[in-house]
């Protein structure tokens, strides 16, 4: 293995590390969390590794949030698992879709919109972009293959959904990438 495929291998270890303690924290606080607005914020972290690392390592750990979706949501069953597992009742190939296909492209997007813009702004509208194409990328695949099964209440839920979630992750993920890529940048040149 040569020294480029293993600081990958380390890099890769290391953000989903980070991925899963995210999700694993934010899974506790956010069942005791007494306000409906339940952010995702374990796409942070891809959206990092693509901007720093390129689309190829972005897109494998847009992969593996995918798995962590599927997984989760296999696992522990709520009204929605069937829109993110194949595995459980109603859930088909859709299913597997709507948790693959978005992730992957986090990793890809952020990365080609911050070499359009390579300052502090193109920053912040990576990470907007970045959460942005989780939220309509998932939200399309459930209007799309699953908006049967809402009945007419579809545009209620997905409107629901952007006017708070949506509107609080892009914030989040403006933030803490404009803020965390610069010092990992730095970080990575020595």
């Amino acid at each position: 293995m040569n020294r480029h495929k293993s600081s990958d291998v380390a890099r890769l270890s290391i953000f989903i590390a980070i991925m899963l303690l995210i999700h694993f924290i934010s899974s506790l606080v956010f069942n005791l969390w007494p306000v409906p607005i339940k952010p995702t914020l374990i796409h942070i972290p891809v959206i990092v590794a693509s901007i720093l690392y390129g689309p190829r390592l972005g897109a494998i750990l847009g992969g593996v949030m995918g798995i962590i979706s599927v997984v989760t949501n296999t696992i522990i069953l709520l009204p929605t698992s069937y829109l993110f597992s194949p595995f459980v009742t109603n859930g088909n190939i859709y299913s597997f879709i709507i948790a693959m296909v978005p992730r992957i492209l986090i990793g890809i997007l952020p990365y080609y919109s911050y070499k359009l813009l390579s300052n502090k702004f193109g920053l912040m509208i990576s990470g907007i972009l970045g959460s942005l194409t989780n939220t309509v990328f998932v939200l399309g695949g459930i209007f799309i293959f699953f908006s049967s099964v809402f009945g007419r209440n579809v545009k209620v839920f997905l409107t629901g959904i952007i006017s708070t979630n949506a509107l609080v992750e892009m914030l989040i993920s403006a933030v803490i990438v404009t803020a965390l890529v610069p010092t990992l940048s730095k970080l990575n040149t020595k």
